[in-house]
């Protein structure tokens, strides 16, 4: 398993970075012990989740946690061989502080996260989305105190907007507080649109990229092909909402960059995969998995 160094930071990361949004559902808790045990054994030191993540099962507004929880009891006497990234900002309950990245919700979110993780600090923490209800340099100050505090070594930032993290440069700059380490933006080879502004600020601030989406719900992997029947315990057969709806030009598109794969002696997997690592600031590709043959597959695709 190859390794990348985030800048600025002691963080060695895997460039597979197992994502764990399916724990719960449909990977239930000791499946997805095993599966992260397994991967940590096979050289994926770099685990992602999220206060919000509980499988399919999740809705707008549900409590979340379920993820965090398994992955504790997963990290349980192996928490040394792991970097660890959790998120705030997604809505998790009724209350003001359950959604958002204010100060407030930054505090009760992280304590609630490290006691489920079981977990002293998580060496990422992530603002989830951007807030227009929270005063930045507030926000930064909390996730400066939480460092001071040793909860978190790092922050990042999640689907955010070139300009948005510009802004958020702008005010840790302006007030001295931290700079995020790391982006987890959407990007695929269906999905570009950051080439042009937010990996190059990226590269050019030297903050490191890891993306999620890098499969599209499983599009570039050559599982789904024009006019053929949908294959059983796809995500387009258990979660069509999160797949886009299938027509021609979408076809069109997967044949061509399937072509350019073959032309490169690459599976689409592969080449979905490094080309995405081939980007400029990504160190990791973060992807969902359901099994371990699946963890397999995607380390001997990075």
């Amino acid at each position: 398993m190859q390794t990348r160094t985030i800048p600025n930071t002691e963080l060695n990361v895997s460039t597979l970075c197992l994502g764990t949004m399916t724990f719960g559902t449909p990977v239930v808790e000791a499946d997805a012990i095993k599966l992260t045990q397994w991967a940590l054994d096979h050289g994926v030191n770099f685990i992602d989740t999220a206060n919000m993540y509980e499988g399919y099962a999740r809705f707008i507004g549900s409590a979340g946690g379920v993820a965090e929880d398994i992955l504790g009891k997963a990290l349980k006497g192996r928490r040394d061989r792991a970097v660890v990234a959790t998120k705030v900002g997604m809505k998790v309950g009724p209350d003001p502080e359950d959604e958002g990245t204010r100060p407030a919700a930054i505090r009760k979110q992280l304590d609630r996260s490290l006691g489920r993780l079981a977990m002293d600090f998580v060496d990422i923490y992530y603002l989830h989305k951007h807030d227009p209800s929270a005063n930045l340099a507030d926000t930064l100050g909390a996730l400066a105190d939480a460092i001071h505090r040793g909860k978190i070594k790092h922050y990042g930032i999640s689907n955010y907007s070139a300009d948005q993290t510009a802004e958020l440069l702008r005010v840790a700059d302006e007030n001295h507080l931290p700079r995020p380490v790391i982006h987890q933006p959407a990007y695929s080879l269906l999905k570009r649109e950051i080439e042009t502004d937010l990996l190059p600020l990226c590269a050019k601030e030297k903050i490191a990229v890891a993306p999620y989406q890098v499969l599209q719900g499983g599009l570039l992997t050559g599982k789904y092909r024009r006019g053929q029947a949908l294959p059983a315990g796809s995500r387009k057969t258990e979660k069509p909402q999160w797949i886009p709806e299938f027509n021609d030009e979408l076809f069109d598109r997967l044949e061509a960059i399937e072509r350019e794969a073959r032309s490169k002696g690459r599976t689409l997997t592969r080449h979905a995969i490094q080309e995405t690592l081939a980007q400029p600031a990504v160190v990791a590709v973060v992807l969902g998995v359901k099994t371990i043959e699946q963890v397999e597959n995607l380390i001997a695709s990075c």
